[in-house]
């Protein structure tokens, strides 16, 4: 079993890896997308163990938080859920048996086509956003988001990227041209990756936001909790769908 870091505090249990794989702090500009190689298109870390424990708690007690899916993205939520189970048995990570898995923490999750995105959930620690092209830019059809990072899954579901990035000041109109372009351009088997770095007060994972509402405690000087988000896209090679993953960290800038 993985190893975890968890503290408790004003019985709040937080989850804190112990560092990040990659430098955080260093500032990109927009969209600030690098290749990936697609053997680490997934990973795993510290806080695996804990990390599930509160994914399944949220899919059982919140699920109309943090999982949506549109009818017609049942294809492509399926063939993502039979991507993710083929990456992490081809990795070594873990078994796949009779329609089981067995994850690297000791439980056994059947793989349900008819709950792809609730099934996920419980294997990987990656949030998944399913975009597909409607029109002429993708939407978001599909989605598990057990550790948003100040935002509301009802709020960007079946929307477009311009809609969805709305709020975030930098995301300009040319920007946005930058990234539908990008999306139109993503080929199978390339995937690729960015990370943000978000300062918080508050190192819970679980952190619904309306867009319209200022988080607290967000200033650098106040915010003792780096929040970084390791995120891929990827295209599935059948439906076509553009994948946005994001694997959560949180780290004690004072520990």
């Amino acid at each position: 079993m993985l190893s975890s870091d968890l503290i408790h505090s004003k019985h709040v249990i937080m989850i804190l890896q112990k560092s990040i794989p990659f430098d955080a702090l260093s500032e990109k500009p927009l969209p600030g997308i690098s290749p990936l190689d697609p053997d680490q298109w997934l990973m795993m870390d510290d806080a695996y163990g804990a990390q599930m424990a509160l994914r399944q708690e949220l899919i059982t007690t919140k699920r109309d938080q943090v999982i949506a899916i549109d009818r017609a993205a049942m294809p492509a939520a399926r063939e993502l859920l039979g991507q993710v189970v083929d990456y992490f048995t081809r990795t070594g990570v873990m078994q796949h048996v009779d329609g089981v898995v067995q994850t690297p923490d000791g439980r056994c999750v059947p793989v349900d086509y008819d709950d792809p995105m609730g099934c996920m959930g419980q294997i990987a620690q990656n949030d998944f956003a399913i975009m597909e092209q409607r029109g002429s830019e993708h939407v978001l059809t599909a989605a598990v988001l057990c550790f948003p990072a100040s935002w509301l899954l009802a709020e960007k579901f079946m929307r477009g990227l311009v809609d969805i990035h709305d709020p975030v000041d930098p995301y300009d109109d040319q920007i946005a041209k930058r990234v539908q372009r990008l999306f139109d351009g993503i080929q199978v088997d390339r995937p690729l990756w960015r990370f943000n770095a978000l300062h918080y007060a508050d190192p819970a994972l679980f952190q619904p936001r309306s867009m319209h509402a200022r988080r607290p405690g967000e200033e650098r000087h106040t915010a003792r909790y780096l929040r970084s988000e390791r995120q891929t896209l990827i295209r599935l090679p059948k439906t076509r769908a553009v994948v946005f993953g994001i694997h959560t960290f949180v780290v004690d800038t004072e520990a």
